[in-house]
């Protein structure tokens, strides 16, 4: 942290600390007008230091601080939220070798930006990731000249393209949060595609992170039989898959066996099966002919962002928000290592993952199963519920809530900065214990 930063970030603190002293002793009665003319950047000075500053405590004071603010309501901070996110002129064009940080470790990602990029209108992203013996920059050239400019287009680097692995997980999920950092994108039209290995990770990070994505892209890969409990994750998440007949790297019974798992569960999806082969690489090779209808189908697709219907299926490492949901705790079932499942036990053979499925229907009512689970959370806003009535939460045919839920600033704020994601706001929440 610079000098500058550290000071400004003292400044607000104290500041803080005079205000909250002053009201706790009753010795402060300040109008908003007032307010803002002791503080010149008022509220949205506040929020914006309580999202990014660094210690538990310093974040605590400056959340005590906005919540005596006398603008501090739902609307008004929902507001400060939504236009925190500023963002300035950013090079444009083919920007290889981006630094990206990892565990500690610096990665990189090769990133293209429309020449037209204007940092007040929000672009669609596109994530590809290679195959074996490519890098992220590498790719960044092929599909610059594939996909156009009318998105920008993100090719991160993984290591001989282990897409599979913890690591290469978190390298797209932190190349996304470095992209969105520096260039307005639009959270609706994020998208996720990959080549061979690419597209095994396409396939395992899309199905792990399916609520960010719009629309998934596998090509020429597959996944073992014992993913596909994880499928029913993409139930909100448009897939189209493509893969060569004759292919013989990643054989095509690969795409034939998960579409059919898609299909026997519920979830749409388009298939293309081509019968083109190229002169080095046989059919394991994705043939220009297919572009205009994958480009035409990325534009058409927009995420559902407060889906009323979810599913959500989990191993003992993945117990993470999903959108509006969380499992929080589970029975034994079964942990992925750093490599995935390179190790086959037990639990992992049988498929002993945790599952929940939330719907909400007509009148605040919120149907629940679950398998597995032994705790979970909903995270709630009035595009999924009307906080003027009662609210009910059945779980497995059991009552498990029933009564008025109020949203506050408070929850609003813990949750934004926890998630820090200022695009989907939840200003509700219910914790629920799962009875045996």
């Amino acid at each position: 942290m610079n000098r500058g930063t550290c000071t400004r970030r003292a400044v607000v603190m104290l500041r803080c600390m005079v205000f909250v002293i002053l009201l706790a002793v009753g010795g402060l009665h300040l109008s908003a007008d007032a307010w803002g003319q002791a503080t010149p950047s008022g509220l949205a000075m506040f929020v914006a230091e309580y999202l990014t500053v660094d210690d538990h405590e310093g974040a605590e004071t400056l959340l005590q601080t906005i919540l005596v603010h006398p603008q501090a309501n739902l609307e008004r901070v929902s507001e400060v939220l939504h236009k925190s996110r500023t963002y300035e002129t950013a090079p444009v064009g083919m920007l290889p070798g981006q630094p990206v940080r990892v565990r500690g470790k610096t990665l990189s990602y090769g990133l293209f930006v429309p020449p037209d990029y204007d940092p007040e209108v929000a672009f669609p992203l596109v994530v590809c990731l290679h195959g074996a013996g490519f890098t992220g920059d590498s790719y960044l050239e092929r599909w610059t000249t594939r996909l156009g400019e009318w998105a920008i287009l993100a090719c991160p680097t993984a290591m001989a393209g282990t897409w599979w692995t913890r690591p290469s997980e978190e390298l797209v999920l932190e190349t996304i949060k470095a992209v969105r950092a520096r260039y307005r994108i639009d959270p609706d039209r994020l998208y996720l595609t990959g080549m061979s290995n690419g597209g095994i990770g396409a396939w395992i990070i899309g199905m792990h992170h399916a609520q960010r994505f719009a629309a998934v892209a596998p090509m020429a890969s597959g996944v073992d039989d014992v993913l596909f409990p994880f499928l029913e994750n993409l139930r909100n998440t448009s897939l189209y898959v493509i893969h060569g007949a004759r292919d013989q790297v990643m054989p095509v019974w690969l795409s034939r066996n998960v579409t059919n798992e898609l299909a026997r569960i519920g979830i749409a999806f388009t298939y293309r099966e081509h019968e083109w082969s190229h002169p080095h690489a046989g059919g394991h090779f994705f043939p220009r002919q297919e572009l205009p209808a994958l480009v035409e189908w990325f534009d058409r697709q927009r995420r559902a962002p407060y889906p009323r219907r979810v599913t959500v299926v989990r191993d003992a490492s993945h117990l993470t928000d999903f959108g509006w949901v969380r499992i929080d705790a589970t029975d034994r079932i079964a942990m992925f290592s750093e490599q995935l499942i390179d190790e086959h036990g037990d639990l992992i053979k049988r498929k002993v993952y945790a599952k929940l499925s939330v719907e909400v229907r007509d009148g605040n009512h919120i149907e629940v199963s679950t398998e597995r689970v032994r705790r979970y959370t909903l995270f709630l806003n009035d595009a999924l519920i009307d906080f003027s009535e009662p609210v009910t939460v059945v779980t497995d045919g059991s009552t498990s809530f029933q009564g008025p839920v109020s949203p506050r600033v408070e929850t609003l704020l813990r949750d934004v900065r926890r998630r820090q994601d200022v695009d989907r706001l939840f200003p509700a929440q219910l914790t629920i214990d799962v009875l045996p």
